[in-house]
């Protein structure tokens, strides 16, 4: 297949045109001339030179200039290609079906490499990395991150003993292992303390959280964190750390396998226009109408009690109006301090910012449009025959979308979560700890821990835009993630639980079904260094900028303030955007009706496993992984060689450990 160039013209006058030209033109002769393995370091040093230049006083038209040569620096770090054609620089993403699998994974690793060598830079980062290795003082006595590495070598000779006892059968052997590796899940909280070393566990799962192939960002919405120890050893070392957060809006495969995506919602019910479908839809408008605050909508005269039940036109004008002139003002002064968590104690002066005015407006404006059209089709109560005779009517079908989309909104954070995190650390990584890991999210422990978390927790854009504190019951029934590369997960691959290991029933199991491959959109391949251009360019945009950073403005703000900052230097958004790398989307079903729970049709979860006795749940899951996994694998040549490897005492040499960029491998 032939390359696709496509052209970058910055918005720049049209001396900066002909320089940025003349620029890359010189850039493209000096990759030419450079080895592969080299090029990364090429880019940084072209970066290093623009960041000098951007801190100097200058002008509109030259940052835009350095914003588009550093948007065009990562891409060309991340593999894309690039020529000069006729004065005009053209750049085209790497060809993901023209590169081997192995090819396209070490792609993938150099697009993020820069990122995280970036991050391991960071004065900070190298100051926090160097006292988690120093032996500190703690109320368990000396101790560093150090002592939480197991000893390869010892686990390897345990671990060889068992399957060299001659006297043990096979499930004599597979008995045995939970002497060598005994794992248990440990939650991370604010201020929680090893109770093994004395370490802070939110310093403990950070410092193993950077050794990962990509950097790590802290995530708005909800997160849960997770570290997976070993009882079996001494210290209880880390096998693992885990992490779920807000899952992501938008997800085309998943929302489609879910039932969340508009046609095929409609189409299920067209198909089955039940009394069930019918109530809920009526039901569902009315709970959301009676989510936001109206108060004072009423008293500026923007609506009357009598336009919610019966909306007009000019009513839903009125609204998206008042939407549009609050967000003006919102992006005039945003006053983030006035949105911050602490301050989220008036939720009806929240619900009064311009930000959730806008917010409340809108969606009423939206809400009442959908109660019109189904009022125009006599759908005003939920009697099934009505349902079947509105939905022949294209108004109809298409107000249903629109409430599913809304529906979805709503519960897309509350009762589904994201994989953000999962693996295990040296040396249990090379006896497929990963396995263990992921595996043990799906414990009804996790459910538990999750439920305690967040059960009596105030959701603030829900409580912001009724007014009121709103605490919505959350019920984990779902699990999403995708695999860093497009090309198959190993560590996903083939996993499943069967029910009855853990006192359900036998014909049902847990598993990691993989749904298809995304779209490959996102930030990963635009450096930190871009993001700091961008965020300047846009603090020089007259009235207002439309991402803040505030919690509440829209999901993922990187992205939203890459694209308005590329449509103001006239980059192509999309395109690049689009990195390219495909990623696999896997679901992990936690009960039998989760799509009934995430559409709202049901308030009951009906899980695969009871939730009583949570933790034995979690050794039940771990007894498996060992019969499963672990048996099989220490019984492969050259597997025990590789643990053995991993020494936590001087001179260092373990897996675990962060390797700072151009620093030594051992202390």
């Amino acid at each position: 297949m032939k390359m696709q160039y496509i052209p970058i013209n910055p918005s720049v006058r049209r001396g900066g045109r002909r320089d940025f030209a003349k620029y890359f033109k010189k850039i493209h002769r000096q990759i030419g001339r450079t080895q592969q393995d080299i090029v990364p370091e090429l880019i940084r040093k072209l970066h290093d030179e623009l960041q000098i230049k951007a801190d100097e006083p200058i002008g509109d038209d030259i940052l835009k200039g350095l914003f588009a040569k550093s948007v065009i620096l990562d891409l060309l770090g991340t593999g894309w290609k690039i020529r000069v054609a006729n004065g005009v620089v053209e750049i085209a993403p790497p060809r993901e079906n023209a590169i081997n699998p192995s090819e396209l994974k070490e792609s993938v690793r150099r697009s993020h490499q820069f990122e995280r060598e970036e991050q391991l830079n960071l004065p900070s980062v190298q100051d926090f990395i160097r006292r988690m290795e120093r032996q500190q003082l703690t109320p368990k006595g000396w101790h560093s991150i150090f002592s939480l590495m197991r000893d390869g070598k010892e686990l390897s000779v345990t671990l060889q003993d068992i399957l060299q006892t001659s006297k043990m059968n096979g499930n004599c052997q597979i008995s045995a292992l939970s002497t060598a590796i005994a794992p248990y899940i440990q939650p991370i909280t604010e201020d929680a303390i090893c109770e093994q070393t004395g370490l802070l566990l939110r310093d403990v799962w950070r410092y193993f959280r950077l050794t990962w192939v990509n950097s790590y960002k802290p995530l708005p919405g909800r997160t849960m964190s997770f570290l997976v120890r070993d009882a079996a050893a001494k210290n209880h070392p880390v096998i693992g750390i885990a992490a779920l957060g807000s899952s992501v809006a938008q997800q085309r495969l998943r929302d489609t396998w879910i039932g969340w995506d508009q046609e095929t919602m409609v189409t299920t019910i067209m198909n089955e226009p039940s009394e069930r479908y019918a109530q809920w839809i009526i039901h569902s408008l009315q709970s959301l109408i009676e989510g936001i605050y109206l108060n004072d909508l009423i008293s500026d005269q923007i609506l009357s009690r009598s336009d919610i039940k019966n909306p007009t036109i000019e009513c839903i004008q009125r609204l998206e109006r008042e939407a549009e002139g609050a967000i003006k003002m919102h992006r005039l002064y945003p006053h983030a301090a006035a949105h911050k968590k602490s301050n989220h104690t008036n939720w009806r002066t929240e619900a009064q910012t311009y930000l959730y005015r806008s917010k409340r407006c809108k969606t009423l404006a939206k809400l009442l449009r959908i109660r019109a059209a189904f009022q125009r089709c006599g759908l005003t109560s939920s009697p099934r025959h009505r349902l079947g005779a509105a939905l022949e009517r294209a108004d109809a079908r298409n107000a249903l979308m629109q409430l599913v989309r809304l529906i979805k909104a709503q519960r897309v954070g509350i009762d589904m979560m994201d994989i953000t995190v999962c693996g295990a650390i040296a040396p249990y990584n090379a006896l497929l700890g990963g396995k263990l890991i992921c595996m043990l999210l799906c414990s009804p422990e996790v459910i538990s821990m999750y439920g305690k978390r967040y059960g009596k927790q105030v959701s603030i854009i829900a409580s912001s835009m009724k007014g009121e504190a709103v605490i919505r019951k959350p019920r984990l029934v779902l699990l999403a993630t995708t695999s860093l590369f497009g090309v198959g997960s190993s560590q996903y691959n083939r996993v499943k639980i069967p029910c009855d290991r853990m006192g359900g029933r036998k014909d049902e199991q847990i598993v990691f079904g993989e749904l298809g491959k995304s779209e490959g959109y996102g930030t990963y391949h635009l450096s930190h260094r871009t993001m700091k251009l961008g965020d300047i360019l846009l603090a020089r945009q007259k009235g207002g900028r439309r991402v803040n950073s505030i919690f509440g403005e829209g999901v993922n703000p990187r992205m939203r303030k890459l694209r308005e900052a590329f449509d103001i230097v006239g980059l192509p958004s999309d395109e690049i955007l689009q990195h390219r790398n495909t990623r696999i989307v896997y679901a992990v079903k936690l009960a039998r009706n989760f799509s009934d729970v995430l559409l709202g049709l049901t308030s009951s979860a009906q899980y695969f496993t009871s939730l009583r006795n949570p933790t034995e749940r979690t050794k039940q899951i771990a007894a498996y992984w060992r019969e499963r996994w672990l048996f099989g694998r220490i019984g492969r040549p050259g597997v025990l060689e590789e643990v053995e490897k991993h020494t936590p005492t001087y001179p260092v040499t373990h897996g675990a450990r962060v390797i700072l960029p151009l620093s030594d491998t051992a202390i």
